[in-house]
């Protein structure tokens, strides 16, 4: 299914010729809001997603259908340049996020601007062109590869859609083995003959060939081995560094994600539910749900005490708590935790955080349960 979608995404029709001029790449004669060259390089944000949401139908029945709630009023900025990372557990919407932003599938609402222009208010040929700025690595790096065409025909075959020269493209794809840390002569391989470390970086050979902007990186080390994982984390690191590269990094483990970030984003069954610096989040985190899950990170300090745990089982997505999602498995929840759902708030500068906890007047706690605004005070 994942060489399928790569394949959907990648096999778009040749784009015109490129221009950096946004006003002209990415403008229509339809009279959609579109910026200037000037406002776009006046901005640091590459990609703003707001409010995206995203259900999808299931089947309970005969005649009984329900919705999944995979993304829920997601919004996040990506900074050029920088590496925003995705964390939650299984299941909380950060591939649904990720396969949003791309445009693999269409969100039920919300928007997608990249460099200041919405996305959906494309035509149907700039969309295709855009793609060329957005490439993705997956998180199989056997299944993302078609086993009958070579490394070298795997790499070539984005190029040769956007209409480069079949010699052309095999030399930039022997330059793009190089730059990944591989031989040359790798361009001969089959995805069988390689290990997975090296078809990972094949895999993102392939995602910089068409000179990208934005990468999204969904869980791009979690199949692979600690020593491997420490390669392919410092290449990407290194491709950065040289490229200028801006990344969407998604991952369930904590401590990848606090060495590629520079800010974090914790999701919970499909919201955001804290954002802020990485450095930050790891030292101050003010969401419980941010809390219990670093605190489920095992430390090397045998003095240190443990922190909190998460306890119980994640909510239905399909029947989700009302109000704050995570009430039902937070030490703190309070009644009106149960009526409302919390807003992003900023309780500190460039920190998020949707939790009563940090409101202005929160409600008081139930009998029973210590003053949660004294144990996570600002």
């Amino acid at each position: 299914m994942m060489m399928g979608e790569y394949l959907a995404f990648a096999a778009v029709q040749a784009p015109e010729p490129d221009t950096r001029d946004v006003a002209t790449r990415w403008g229509s004669p339809t009279g959609f809001r579109t910026y200037s060259p000037q406002d776009v390089a006046q901005s640091d944000v590459l990609l703003r997603v707001q409010d995206l949401t995203k259900r999808f139908p299931v089947s309970l029945g005969f005649r009984k259908k329900a919705y999944v709630s995979a993304s829920d009023g997601v919004s996040f900025d990506i900074k050029r340049g920088t590496t925003v990372g995705i964390v939650g557990e299984s299941g909380c919407g950060k591939s649904t996020a990720a396969r949003l932003v791309l445009g693999l599938i269409e969100p039920d609402s919300g928007t997608v601007a990249f460099e200041g222009v919405d996305v959906k208010t494309l035509s149907r040929g700039r969309r295709r062109e855009l793609r060329r700025d957005m490439q993705m690595v997956f998180q199989d790096p056997y299944s993302a590869l078609n086993p009958r065409m070579s490394v070298g025909e795997s790499i070539a075959f984005p190029m040769r859609v956007h209409g480069t020269s079949r010699s052309e493209a095999r030399e930039r794809a022997a330059l793009l083995l190089r730059q990944v840390g591989l031989h040359p002569n790798h361009a001969s391989y089959y995805p069988h003959q390689m290990s997975g470390g090296q078809r990972q970086r094949v895999n993102i050979a392939r995602a910089l060939a068409l000179n990208p902007r934005l990468v999204v990186a969904d869980e791009a080390v979690s199949a692979l081995d600690k020593s491997v994982q420490a390669q392919v984390l410092n290449l990407l690191t290194d491709l950065q560094e040289e490229l200028g590269l801006t990344y969407m990094f998604i991952s369930h483990d904590l401590n990848v994600v606090q060495y590629m970030s520079d800010r974090v984003v914790v999701m919970y069954l499909g919201q955001v539910v804290e954002e802020c610096a990485s450095d930050e989040l790891y030292e101050r985190p003010l969401h419980p749900y941010t809390q219990a899950l670093l605190g489920s990170v095992g430390g090397l300090d045998p003095d240190q005490p443990p922190g909190p745990r998460l306890e119980g089982e994640i909510p239905s997505p399909i029947d989700p708590p009302s109000g704050c999602r995570f009430r039902t498995r937070c030490p703190e929840a309070m009644p009106i935790c149960a009526e409302q759902r919390p807003a992003l708030r900023q309780p500190r500068e460039g920190h998020f955080v949707a939790c009563h906890l940090f409101e202005e007047d929160p409600a008081p706690a139930s009998s029973g349960s210590a003053a949660p605004a004294t144990a996570l005070a600002v």
